[in-house]
């Protein structure tokens, strides 16, 4: 007998969506059919729509050393409440930065103890670490995290292109891939110097000094060194389809290259940066209407791989001021992005692909990414007769700018392993997050 049974829900896969019931046995699907046989606990999903639990590959929790800014805990809490029930922690902003064995231990121990999601966990990619990227990947990290441009942190400086060479290399001994932040260093801070030196700082000068070319020659050149190394690569946040289609053209040519955009950039333009101010500051910032266009016609269409929310909060103070280019740079949206895929006009298939069964397939996640027999019982269950506003965030601080936006499909459940974590607008555990390893990477991944 299943230690529970879903009833009658609306399962999204990412080749379509049927209506059975769903049994679930020591935290695995075990059976998926019409009227299965009864088990001690039921779970009533007629009128909902079963989501497999999002698996958010890029955000920032900063844990441990900046849990002011938000913590796993909080964090966590969000992601449930969006229908997430996995992430992917990136290496900088927590302290340390995750760029070497014992900084990966501190912050496994970190999150195990206070996250209520399953997790995994970026690396570093930083000059001077070469020699610790295989200790990394011996602890278990999902892949490698490269700025091409200033990250914003002494402590996490970017890759000069023999660094990211070098470091590529050694990533594709080790099976793993690299994922680069793409925005050219050349342009963006020679232009920002010129504003500033100028006393022009403002929110349409930060806009002016990180154009898309700077994002396209960014990706054109990460693709390269990328190929010639044999590498595997993740362009992290792409922001306009402009960005996308140079990604195509390097995936054309030859190179293993997988696309992430994020929920910001498919939902705001610059004239919403314009008008919220530091709560919509980001990097690459949110584009013109028209990049926004090409954008989620790609996504629609399959051209990006997948949606993540590069969430980054930071505490207030660091949200605040009269020039703009030192105001932090992060947009906070773990929580929105299944509700901006939905509003967006995606199809619920084509989310459960980007969210879901593209990361767990490309990172080599056994046993998750969708609603299959064997797999983790990561479920999330929507309402989508009803509709909402966001008024009440799960993170650490109020800073969203979806704030007060209205959105279709209520969150009503999430479940991870079997377990329920979120339900009816309330958080119903306290911990239970495990790290989750890729496994046979070199050999796991198959484009579609």
């Amino acid at each position: 007998m299943p230690d529970c049974i879903l009833r009658g829900g609306m399962l999204v896969q990412s080749t379509g969506v049927v209506s059975a019931d769903l049994a679930m046995e020591e935290g695995r699907i075990s059976a998926i059919g019409r009227e299965l046989p009864g088990a001690a606990c039921e779970i009533d999903a007629r009128g909902m729509t079963v989501f497999p639990g999002l698996i958010d590959d890029h955000l920032h929790f900063n844990e441990p050393g900046r849990t002011e800014w938000e913590g796993a805990a909080t964090g966590s809490a969000a992601l449930a409440a969006g229908g997430g029930t996995a992430f992917f922690d990136m290496p900088l902003n927590s302290t340390p930065c995750t760029i070497d064995r014992a900084a990966f231990q501190e912050k496994r121990d970190a999150l195990e103890s206070s996250s209520i999601t399953d997790f995994a966990l970026w690396g570093g990619l930083v000059p001077g670490n070469l020699n610790e990227l295989a200790p990394l990947a011996e602890c278990g990290v999902i892949g490698f995290k490269a700025f091409l441009s200033d990250s914003g942190l002494p402590e996490f400086p970017r890759a000069d292109d023999l660094t990211l060479y070098e470091g590529m290399r050694a990533a594709a001994r080790l099976g793993l891939p690299v994922a680069v932040h793409a925005e050219s260093e050349e342009i963006t801070s020679r232009l920002t110097r010129r504003a500033r030196e100028a006393g022009r700082t403002s929110a349409r000068d930060y806009l002016d000094s990180r154009p898309v070319v700077a994002e396209v020659e960014a990706i054109h050149r990460a693709a390269l060194l990328a190929r010639e190394a044999g590498c595997k690569l993740h362009i992290v946040h792409v922001s306009s389809g402009r960005g996308v289609m140079a990604a195509l053209d390097a995936r054309a040519l030859g190179t293993d290259i997988a696309i992430e955009t994020c929920a910001h950039y498919l939902f705001f333009t610059e004239d919403d940066l314009l008008r919220l101010g530091a709560v919509a500051k980001c990097a690459p910032p949110l584009r013109k209407r028209e990049e926004r266009e090409k954008l989620l016609a790609y996504v629609l269409d399959g051209g990006v791989d997948v949606v993540a929310s590069d969430h980054s909060p930071a505490p207030p103070a660091m949200k605040t001021g009269e020039d703009f280019f030192a105001i932090w740079g992060g947009i906070a949206g773990v929580q929105s992005t299944l509700a901006v895929l939905l509003e967006s006009g995606v199809l619920p298939g084509r989310i459960a692909e980007l969210t879901a069964a593209y990361p767990a397939r490309r990172f080599g996640l056994e046993h998750k990414g969708g609603i299959a027999v064997g797999n983790d019982a990561d479920l999330t269950l929507v309402d989508m007769d009803q509709s909402y506003t966001l008024e009440r965030l799960f993170q650490r601080h109020r800073l969203s700018p979806y704030l007060g936006h209205a959105f279709r499909g209520v969150v009503r459940r999430t479940i991870l392993r079997g377990k329920t974590i979120f339900q009816d607008g309330k958080i119903t555990v306290q911990s239970g997050g495990r790290l989750l390893r890729p496994k046979n990477y070199a050999t796991s991944w198959i484009h579609p």
